[in-house]
């Protein structure tokens, strides 16, 4: 089972570890993609900080994130678990797993980034301020510039068994699964039961236990049916829409009642 999250836009403090090694990041095929964006973000947060606070979309108060970007090769490193924060990685709490649920989070998360492409959550990074949605001067849109190596490495790393896709929009268009790839895919929508109506800040909560609900109970389903067995064994409300042809992927529907 491979699952796909989105970054945390919030991240937690980069502490005083060796820095960055591009090389030993997992998924060696985007390490020249990698550097490009790193290159630009680098330069661009290493100049005019006015014009980097805007290209970035960084409110006044998020003033500092332009020199912790600006220092980002020589910054300390940590595991990517420990750097993403935020609701659904606050529900997911990675580092209160037991030691066989940490062994599957470290084989089967990969977690999206406007800078990095995709991480393992074992992957040492450094604390950084770049959401997929931004155009950097030499590169453009993000998102454009990840698709061709994503659609390279993407499906070798996807293997033969389940893809759990619980990425938002911006994330999602760094790479769609094609082909047969896309059939034993799953897209995960989180509804208030009552409303049918799509909830924000419980929708991350949600899918955050959605995965530590896997990860603890040692569930490997193998397609998006064994997964909605799974899900509703382990208590949860789910509503399955298989693809009307080949080359879609699955979406399913986790009922919940209440919002907080």
């Amino acid at each position: 089972m491979l699952v796909l999250l989105p970054p945390s836009e919030g991240k937690a403090d980069s502490g005083k570890g060796d820095p960055l090694r591009l090389e030993s990041l997992s998924l060696p095929g985007l390490t020249g993609a990698r550097e490009a964006v790193l290159g630009e973000l680098v330069e661009l947060c290493a100049g005019d900080e006015e014009k980097a606070r805007e290209g970035l979309g960084l409110s006044e108060g998020l003033r500092g994130e332009v020199a912790k970007n600006a220092a980002l090769r020589t910054a300390g490193a940590r595991p990517a678990g420990e750097i993403y924060t935020g609701v659904l990685y606050d529900a997911l709490d990675l580092a209160s797993l037991d030691a066989a649920a940490k062994r599957r989070a470290a084989r089967s998360l990969l977690v999206f980034s406007g800078l990095w492409g995709a991480v393992r959550v074992t992957d040492r990074i450094p604390s950084y301020r770049c959401a997929m949605g931004i155009r950097l001067p030499g590169l453009g849109a993000l998102a454009g510039h990840w698709r061709a190596p994503m659609a390279e490495v993407l499906p070798e790393a996807a293997g033969n068994g389940l893809v759990l896709d619980l990425r938002s929009a911006a994330y999602a268009a760094a790479w769609k699964p094609k082909g047969e790839v896309a059939g034993r895919t799953a897209t995960v929508r989180v509804l208030h039961a009552p409303t049918r109506k799509v909830v924000s800040h419980f929708n991350k909560a949600t899918k955050g236990r959605i995965v530590r609900s896997l990860l603890s109970n040692g569930s490997a389903p193998r397609d998006p049916a064994e997964l909605v067995d799974a899900l509703r064994e382990l208590g949860y409300e789910v509503e399955a829409q298989p693809p009307e042809r080949a080359g879609k992927a699955w979406g399913l529907d986790v009922l919940v009642e209440e919002v907080h």
